[in-house]
This record gives C-alpha cells, structure tokens and sequence, in this order.
C-alpha cells in the first residue's frame, strides 16, 4: 500500500502550520514549523488508523495525490 498524502500549510488564524490528511476524516495536527506539523500528523494517522483497526471502522485506501507546482521567475 502507498502511503498518503500530507498537506502542509500555513494558517494565520492558528498562527501555526497545519498538516492534514485527506483521505482520514478529521487527521491533522498542527505545529510551529512545517516538520514539526509533519511529525505530529504521521503520529495522529498512527492513532486514527489504530482506532479504525480497534472500532471496526473501514480504513480507506489512499487516493490522493501531491499536486506538483511550478513558480515562474
């Protein structure tokens, strides 16, 4: 199975990055530096899927995909 896709992003609001995952209702985290959200949404998608796995709840594949873009100079 390949993994899934991360957003990393910036919320003023939050006044922190946020990192979600699409595919898994409700998974995300934040944190002060993109990595530092990185790190704590790979520790939330270990739990919701470890929740999914205890409850019986389907797991869904991934689907999602990275858009890849490109800035002019």
């Amino acid at each position: 199975m390949s993994d899934y896709h991360i957003n990393i992003f910036y919320s003023e609001e939050d006044q922190a990055y946020i990192a979600d995952i699409p595919d898994l209702e409700a998974c995300s985290a934040l944190g002060s530096t993109p990595d530092e959200a990185l790190a704590e949404v790979k520790k939330a998608k270990e739990a919701w899927l470890a929740a999914a796995r205890e409850t019986g709840k389907p797991i869904p594949p991934p689907r999602y995909r990275p858009a890849i873009y490109q800035t002019g100079r």
